[in-house]
């Protein structure tokens, strides 16, 4: 796989792993740590380079895991992790952005990660009782002890970019894209191209519908996260397919899968984008990779672009409560 660079010359490879979805958020949890682990290792038989995890995906069992597995490949690779929530009894209990709250979650993810460094270290959601510049201070600082390589932000808005960058450089946002999540587009895209920051959508496959492997009749397991979210309601999910419909039929076209033309078509909007699909297996993670290789005409990268405009998207991508958080 051929890579890419983020802000800051971070280079990565141009397809990442969201390793979220091997501790939470997809149903049950895979019963056999050492699949996990054989999983995460063989992303790299792939080409796969970057890992993305965060400190409240368990809370802490993503890191552990994600420490274990990559230990004996870290010079290979590349780990992002994330600070900024208050976890307590083992939930979220709100936002901590603190200069000290900061500097406790890179101690203890280090320990986590098995590592002497975090080579990049989002604040998950922008906190609104700490200014942007202390926290971009106190990660420069960290940087400047050699905890951490590079900074990022996640779901911020384009002030909170602009305001951040000059105190401490960027290297990447990361937020939700994909051709149903479209938000980024009107103000943030065009903040991080003239900044020289990258990005690094989070769901680009829309938590597994632009697979075309989720229909109106897909019940999800307790504990699912899109039973959570409005996008996934029976009415809504149906309503989406026709722009799941549209992906397939250009995917048969081409000879690869739908799953394939959504990450094409993100890695077509800029060369700074590197998107970070989940998955537990490893044929996944294959096929995820195998997006880089597939090349979209100016007409079909067209097409694509209005999608969502011209069948419209019902629902959602969060409930009420967790759309306060972003793009802040």
């Amino acid at each position: 796989m051929h890579t890419r660079t983020l802000g800051q010359g971070l280079e990565v490879s141009a397809v990442g792993l969201g390793c979220m979805g091997m501790s939470q958020s997809y149903g049950p949890n895979p019963g056999d740590r050492e699949d996990m682990i054989a999983v995460l290792r063989s992303a790299l038989d792939a080409g796969v380079t970057f890992f993305d995890t965060a400190e409240v995906y368990g809370p802490y069992d993503n890191e552990e895991l994600v420490g274990e597995a990559l230990e004996p490949l870290r010079d290979q690779v590349v780990i992002a992790t994330k600070f900024g929530w208050d976890i307590r009894d083992g939930a979220m209990a709100g936002l901590d952005s603190r200069p000290e709250q900061i500097r406790r979650v890179a101690d203890a993810s280090l320990q986590r990660l098995r590592t002497d460094v975090i080579d990049l270290f989002y604040q998950h959601r922008v906190d609104p009782d700490v200014p942007i510049e202390d926290v971009a201070g106190t990660v420069g600082e960290l940087v400047a002890e050699g905890k951490v390589r590079h900074f990022g932000l996640s779901e911020a808005s384009a002030a909170t970019i602009r305001a951040a960058h000059a105190t401490f450089p960027v290297t990447a946002l990361q937020s939700e894209y994909s051709l149903w999540t479209r938000d980024p587009e009107a103000e943030v895209l065009p903040t991080l191209a003239e900044l020289g920051i990258g990005f690094v959508p989070f769901s680009p496959l829309g938590k597994g519908f632009l697979t075309g492997t989720v229909d109106s009749s897909t019940s999800f397991d307790e504990g699912d996260i899109r039973t959570r979210v409005p996008r996934f309601e029976a009415d809504n999910l149906a309503a989406n397919q026709a722009l799941v419909a549209h992906v397939r039929e250009l995917a048969g076209r081409k000879d690869c899968t739908p799953g394939q033309v959504a990450l094409a078509w993100l890695l077509a909007q800029g060369p700074h984008i590197v998107p970070i699909p989940g998955t537990r297996r490893t044929e996944r993670i294959v096929e995820n990779a195998g997006s880089a290789e597939v090349a979209l005409s100016a007409d079909q990268k067209a097409d694509l672009d209005g999608l969502a405009r011209r069948i419209g998207v019902h629902g959602d991508r969060y409930n009420a409560q967790h759309m306060g958080f972003v793009n802040r």
